[in-house]
C-alpha cells in the first residue's frame, strides 16, 4: 500500500522561506512521477509543481515561478519543495502526489499524502 507523508510545514512570515519534504513507503512501481499541490480554505485544490522521474524535468503553477523549487531523490524516496519569498496567499494545506509513469504529470494522482499546513503572515 502507498503511503505519502509530508512534513516541514508551518508558520512563517511574508518574504520567508519553508522547506516541504514528502517521503513515499510501500510503492511497488517504477518509474513514477510526483507532484505538489495545494488547498487554500474555500478553495479547490490546486496544481503547484511536477517533477518526472529523472528530475531533469519540472514544472510549475504560474503563481509559484520563480519562488518555488521542486526536486527529488529516488534512492530516498522522497520528493522536495523548496518556497522562497513567500506571501500570505501561499497559505493552504499542501500535499503530495505520486503516480506510476517516467513523465511529467498534471492530474490522475491516485496516490496523496494527508497534507501539510502552511500558513504565511503578512
Amino acid at each position: 500500500q502507498v503511503q505519502l507523508v509530508e512534513s516541514g510545514g508551518g508558520l512563517v512570515q511574508a518574504g520567508g522561506s519553508l522547506g516541504l519534504s514528502c517521503v513515499a513507503s510501500g510503492v511497488t512501481f517504477s518509474p513514477y512521477g510526483l507532484g505538489w499541490f495545494r488547498q487554500a480554505p474555500g478553495k479547490e485544490r490546486e496544481f503547484v509543481a511536477a517533477i518526472a522521474w529523472s528530475g531533469g524535468r519540472t514544472d510549475y503553477a504560474y503563481s509559484v515561478r520563480g519562488r518555488f523549487t521542486i526536486s527529488r531523490d529516488n534512492a530516498k524516496n522522497t520528493v522536495f519543495l523548496q518556497m522562497n519569498s513567500l506571501k500570505p496567499e501561499d497559505t493552504a494545506v499542501y500535499y503530495c502526489a505520486a503516480r506510476s509513469g517516467a513523465r511529467l504529470y498534471y492530474t490522475n494522482y491516485p496516490y496523496w499524502g494527508q497534507g501539510t499546513q502552511v500558513t504565511v503572515s503578512s
